[in-house]
């Protein structure tokens, strides 16, 4: 009778949503208990990111139903990750973030299964994100957004209509903040905008001219770029600087000090140059939770069907997300007033599933919250159905990763090419680059097997910002004459 108890009062919650009938469910959803065990038993949730909003996703995925869950993340636990990440400890500094997040959350959940990853997303192989219903993106990289997205989009199909292939959709729910700030959207490759369809939305990156830097540092950033952009390669010369070393790390922030001293300039601190070099945005554990709420939301509407899902995109200013989201539309103080501080109004409208306007005021300061329907751009490099290129049947494979490098849309270097499960050439590691090195004085039409038309995966480093970004790019290969040839070949058989 108590584990009968303890068991309704857990999924308590969950029942509400899962159990009953609703008037805005998705078409497919049929409420009942095996709904709620099989979303327990079966759902595989990728959490990539063991940070601020990693760890916020892992508890609240862990809390909604799901039980198999992966996370993976390429960073140590620092000392100033404490004031946010509530999972880690002191004795956690030095730690991978993936591991000690996976441990605490299993601790206090009981039947939650979480698999830790302490990687680079780049060392995956491609078909390790396949096996995934869903990915929830927690990151702070607009490089690692890009690539997470060009994995996902480069498992989409399209059929003879170039309509998307249901079966090889797979969906991402992406979350971010910035200070106060947050976003959480719902990217279904093929129907939304990708993340590569509205890249634009973010803001070029602050760049200080380097004749400042050198000559007439006037802020403490000042100093830390001159430590980081020019007097590293002055001191170390051909030496690439890395950003996740503690001992590159720490040169700079020396370097910092001693440039301010120079000039008279307060301020450098260490945790101030890992800000600038990296381009860290400070967090708040606040913004973290309310955003990781939403992800989780939408997160569990996807895998179930028991609502619409977010048109694509909401973005949050200051902290009352939490209040709206969650319909409370008195005022926040407790007074009771319902025309105190806060009014808003929500607007649904039918047009390609559910469009939700939500316009939210504050009486002393203007405050807003809006969702907002983005395009998807039909010739995109990530979400299209790829960049078509035509070839001859005798272009080597050597030829063709050539001809990468020097195609107007891709500029892609160092390519490794792979078709359906096989590698016809990889980059790296070295052993996989001894083992298909054989393969690029070899026609590529032979090695995809002489068909007329397909598919082709490729993966390497592109300029960005003036800046080397790792990418994946879906291409669409013809061969010219190739069914002439494979006629011939059928005759040669026959």
């Amino acid at each position: 009778m108590a584990e009968s108890t303890v068991h309704q009062s857990r999924s308590r919650d969950l029942d509400k949503l899962l159990l009953r009938p609703g008037n805005l469910v998705a078409p497919t959803f049929e409420p009942g208990a095996q709904l709620r065990d099989d979303l327990q038993e079966y759902a595989r949730i990728l959490v990539v990111g063991a940070g601020g909003l990693g760890c916020e996703l892992l508890k609240d995925l862990a809390l909604s139903g799901f039980k198999n869950l992966e996370v993976i993340d390429m960073d140590r636990i620092e000392v100033t990750n404490l004031n946010r990440q509530f999972l880690f400890r002191l004795e956690d500094v030095g730690k991978p973030k993936a591991e000690v997040a996976a441990k605490r959350v299993m601790e206090r959940v009981s039947g939650v299964n979480i698999v830790p990853h302490f990687c680079r997303i780049e060392d995956k192989d491609i078909d390790f994100y396949k096996d995934f219903i869903i990915i929830v993106l927690g990151l702070d990289s607009v490089e690692a957004r890009s690539y997470i997205n060009a994995v996902a989009c480069g498992f989409l199909e399209y059929d003879s209509d170039d309509k998307p292939i249901e079966e090889t959709v797979k969906p991402m729910v992406d979350g971010g903040t910035e200070g106060f700030k947050g976003h959480a959207r719902v990217i279904i490759p093929g129907s939304t905008p990708c993340f590569e369809c509205i890249i634009w939305l973010f803001p070029p990156q602050v760049k200080f001219p380097l004749c400042t830097l050198a000559e007439t540092p006037r802020t403490a950033a000042h100093c830390i770029e001159y430590a980081h952009l020019i007097k590293w390669d002055e001191v170390h010369s051909g030496k690439t600087f890395d950003p996740d070393d503690p001992e590159h790390m720490k040169w700079v922030y020396t370097e910092a000090v001693k440039r301010a001293e120079l000039f008279g300039i307060q301020g450098v601190t260490y945790s101030l140059t890992q800000g600038v070099v990296k381009n860290i945005i400070p967090a708040i554990a606040s913004t973290n939770a309310i955003v990781s709420a939403v992800c989780t939301l939408e997160t569990l509407k996807l895998v179930s069907g028991c609502s619409k899902t977010l048109s694509n995109y909401l973005t949050c200013v200051e902290f009352f997300l939490i209040l709206l989201y969650f319909g409370i539309s008195s005022c926040p103080s407790g007074c009771g007033n319902h025309n105190c501080l806060l009014q808003y109004t929500i607007h649904v409208t039918e047009s390609d599933g559910i469009m939700l306007t939500i316009e939210m005021y504050n009486g002393m300061e203007g405050l807003h919250i809006k969702v907002t329907e983005f395009v998807k751009d039909k010739d995109c490099l990530a979400c299209g159905p790829g960049v078509l290129l035509e070839l001859d049947t005798s272009v080597t494979l050597q030829k063709f990763i050539d001809m990468l490098e020097e195609h107007p849309k891709l500029l892609l270097s160092k390519a490794s090419v792979r078709y359906r499960a096989m590698n016809l050439y990889m980059q790296a590691p070295q052993v996989l680059e001894e083992m298909t090195r054989s393969n690029l004085n070899l026609p590529l039409f032979e090695l995809m097997g002489k068909v007329p038309k397909d598919i082709v995966h490729v993966t390497g480093t592109t300029s960005r910002d003036d800046k080397k970004t790792s990418c994946l790019r879906k291409l669409r290969l013809v061969f010219k004459g190739a069914d002439a040839v494979t006629d011939q070949d059928m005759a040669v058989g026959a």
